[in-house]
C-alpha cells in the first residue's frame, strides 16, 4: 500500500508537471501565432533566436561583427538567405577544420602534413557553400525582375499606391523576390521610412538593375511623376538585359568550367596521390631534393593561379 500511493503521488506530480509545461506552451504560441501577424514569421524567428542566445555566443558575435571581416560575412549570410549570425559562422568554420582535418589525419596515415590539407579544405567549404548559395540566389533574383516590374506597372495604373503595389508584389510573386518584398513591407508597416526599407534590400540584394528602381522609386517619391510609365521603361531594359546574360553565360559556360576544374585538377591528384602513396610524394621533397621540389611546387602555383585569371577573364563580359 505504501508503495502504490508513493507511484500515484508520483504520477500525480509528474502530470501535474506536464500540465504546466503544456500550459505555458500554449499560451506562448498564441503570443507568437498574434505577433507572428503583425512582424512576419521571419522577424519574429530572427528575434526570438537572438533572445535565446547565451553571453557566451552573443559576446562571440559582437566582437566578430566589429570587424571588417565581420560585416563582410555577415553581408553574405544575408546575401545567401542563411539565418547565421557571423559568430555562428565563424564557429562553423571551426567545426568544419577540425572535423575535417580529424578525418583526413585518420584516412592519411596519421600525418601531420593530412590533417594540414583537411584543414584547408575544411577551411573552405563553409565559404563554398555561402557563395552558392548567394549566387544562385541573386541570380533567381534578377531574372524575376521583370515580372515583378510588370506587376507593379499593372497595380499603379490600376489606381495602387507603390506600397500597395510593393505589398501585392510580396504576395504574388515566387521565392527569393516575394521574400524580400516581404520584408520591406514589414519594415514599413513597423514605421521604417520607404527610402530606409528600400535600402536595407538594396544592401542585402548587390543588383544593378535592382538599384535603377530603388532610384526611380525615390526619386519619384521627391519630384514626383509617371511612376508607372518609368518602370515599364525600366522593365523592358532589364528584360533585354537578362536574355543578353543568358545567352552570355550559356556561351561562356564551357570557358569558366573547364578553367575551374583545370585549376582544381592539380590539387585533386597531388591529394589524392599523397593519400595513396605518400612515400612517392616525399621523394620530392627528400634532403637532395628539396630545393627542386620547392620550385617545382611553386611553379606549379604561379602558373594555375595565372590560367585560372587568364580564363575568368576571358568569360567575365559585362552587359
Amino acid at each position: 500500500m505504501q508503495l502504490l500511493l508513493i507511484g500515484g503521488g508520483a504520477l500525480i506530480l509528474l502530470l501535474l508537471i506536464v500540465g504546466i509545461v503544456i500550459s505555458m506552451r500554449g499560451r506562448q504560441s498564441l503570443v507568437e501565432e498574434r505577433l507572428t501577424d503583425y512582424v512576419g514569421e521571419e522577424l519574429f524567428r530572427d528575434a526570438a533566436g537572438e533572445a535565446r542566445t547565451s553571453p557566451v555566443s552573443d559576446w562571440v558575435n559582437v566582437q566578430v561583427t566589429g570587424t571588417q571581416w565581420g560585416g563582410s560575412v555577415a553581408r553574405n549570410l544575408a546575401q545567401a538567405d542563411l539565418k547565421l549570425k557571423p559568430g555562428e559562422y565563424l564557429a562553423l568554420i571551426v567545426i568544419a577544420i577540425i572535423g575535417v582535418a580529424f578525418v583526413a589525419w585518420f584516412f592519411g596515415g596519421r600525418s601531420i602534413v593530412s590533417a594540414l590539407i583537411g584543414a584547408i579544405v575544411g577551411f573552405f567549404l563553409p565559404r563554398f557553400y555561402v557563395n552558392r548559395q548567394k549566387n544562385k540566389r541573386l541570380q533567381t533574383f534578377g531574372e524575376q525582375l521583370p515580372d515583378m516590374l510588370s506587376l507593379m506597372v499593372n497595380g499603379l495604373r490600376a489606381g495602387f499606391s507603390t506600397a500597395q503595389a510593393m505589398e501585392a508584389v510580396s504576395k504574388e510573386m515566387p521565392s527569393p523576390l516575394s521574400d524580400e518584398f516581404k520584408r520591406v513591407v514589414q519594415e514599413m508597416q513597423l514605421g521604417l521610412p520607404t527610402e530606409r526599407a528600400l535600402e536595407n534590400i538594396l544592401r542585402r540584394i548587390p543588383s544593378e538593375d535592382l538599384d535603377l528602381i530603388v532610384t526611380a522609386i525615390n526619386v519619384q517619391r521627391e519630384v514626383g511623376g509617371n511612376l508607372a510609365e518609368i518602370l515599364d521603361t525600366i522593365a523592358h531594359t532589364i528584360r533585354e538585359r537578362v536574355r543578353i546574360k543568358g545567352e552570355i553565360r550559356v556561351l561562356t559556360a564551357q570557358v569558366m568550367y573547364s578553367g575551374r576544374f583545370l585549376a582544381l585538377l592539380p590539387f585533386i591528384l597531388s591529394s589524392i596521390i599523397w593519400f595513396g602513396n605518400r612515400e612517392y610524394v616525399m621523394s620530392v621533397f627528400s634532403p637532395e631534393t628539396i630545393y627542386c621540389g620547392v620550385a617545382i611546387f611553386g611553379s606549379a602555383l604561379m602558373l594555375v593561379g595565372l590560367g585560372y585569371f587568364v580564363m575568368m577573364r576571358i568569360a567575365d563580359i559585362e552587359v
